[in-house]
């Protein structure tokens, strides 16, 4: 099952973010070489600075996924504001 990680980071918190980024992206490295991520990048504010992320996995249930995304090194920085994990549905342009 599919499961999308919509995450919105705090206000003021641009410096969490890029000094967590090395171990986020080396997370997500590892995620893709296991074949479970399936894409992911940052939402951007009107000055085009990320304020957020949109990942998409792919786990056995929600609990799996929930793990999965408390495992980000975001996550665990305290980047986010908000974290909502969501079953997905990718019904177009979806790779063969």
């Amino acid at each position: 099952m599919l499961f999308a990680f919509v995450c919105a980071d705090k206000p003021g918190h641009l410096n969490v973010r890029m000094d967590t980024r090395p171990a986020h992206l080396e997370h997500l490295n590892k995620l893709n070489a296991d074949g479970t991520l399936k894409f992911a990048g940052p939402f951007l504010d009107d000055e085009g600075k990320p304020n957020g992320s949109l990942v998409v996995v792919e786990a056995a249930d929600l609990a799996a996924a929930r793990a999965l995304a408390e495992a980000d090194p975001y996550y665990l920085a305290g980047l986010f504001e908000t974290v909502e994990v969501k079953h997905w549905n990718w019904v177009f342009n979806k790779p063969e």
